[in-house]
């Protein structure tokens, strides 16, 4: 499956990621990389519940 994701950086220069799709389902990161990978494993945990 597909899923968009948005990345947005605040402030203190943290990475903001969440899926618009599916409730509840973001995540942080210091890097965009590192964003990416939890938002992966968000997905996959928002997924199984």
């Amino acid at each position: 499956m597909d899923f968009t994701i948005i990345i947005e950086q605040d402030e203190d220069g943290i990475y903001l990621a969440k899926v618009p799709d599916i409730q509840g389902c973001y995540t942080q990161g210091k890097t965009v990389q590192e964003v990416l990978e939890r938002i992966k494993e968000a997905i996959e945990t928002c997924a199984e519940a």
